[in-house]
């Protein structure tokens, strides 16, 4: 449990991350996303979300401690809300950077934006608690939550 002043109570179990633009480029996972997940792991349920446009996100995330959910609808951004609502938005956290990456951040307690690579859309900036430069920066946020202390305080 993280207690920010003035703001809120954050009892994280799950982290959600989108897949391509978020974790990955062009389908292939950054390495350091793969070593910040096996310590992650040790304290938060992991859960990869994507449509995997590339067709790759099984093979890259086979060794890796998440739970993978490839979307199949037609409505992505709906989809991925509707995944962090049956996982308890209360108990989620949010990465993401694509425009059906939104709702996603706004519906979990946390929404963090990661303006990387392939930048990030203004609905998703907007729907976020913070945004961060990159995934890497964004995932250590949870290993040292002081972090989110001295962002998220009022």
């Amino acid at each position: 449990m993280i207690e920010i002043p003035n703001y809120k109570t954050l009892n994280i179990i799950h982290i959600v991350c989108d897949y391509n633009g978020t974790i990955a480029k062009d389908g292939m996972v950054h390495p350091e996303v793969k070593v910040l997940f096996e310590t992650l792991a040790q304290s938060y349920t992991l859960h990869v979300i994507t449509a995997d446009t590339f067709g790759s996100v099984a093979a890259q995330l086979a060794d890796s401690p998440v739970t993978i959910k490839v979307l199949s609808g037609s409505d992505h951004t709906q989809e991925k809300a509707d995944f962090i609502d049956k996982l308890g938005a209360e108990s989620c956290a949010a990465l993401g950077n694509g425009n059906n990456d939104a709702a996603m951040l706004q519906t979990a307690t946390l929404g963090i934006a990661i303006f990387g690579e392939e930048g990030c859309a203004k609905d998703t900036l907007i729907a976020s608690d913070i945004v961060c430069k990159d995934v890497t920066d964004a995932l250590s946020l949870f290993l040292h939550p002081k972090r989110l202390i001295a962002t998220l305080r009022k």
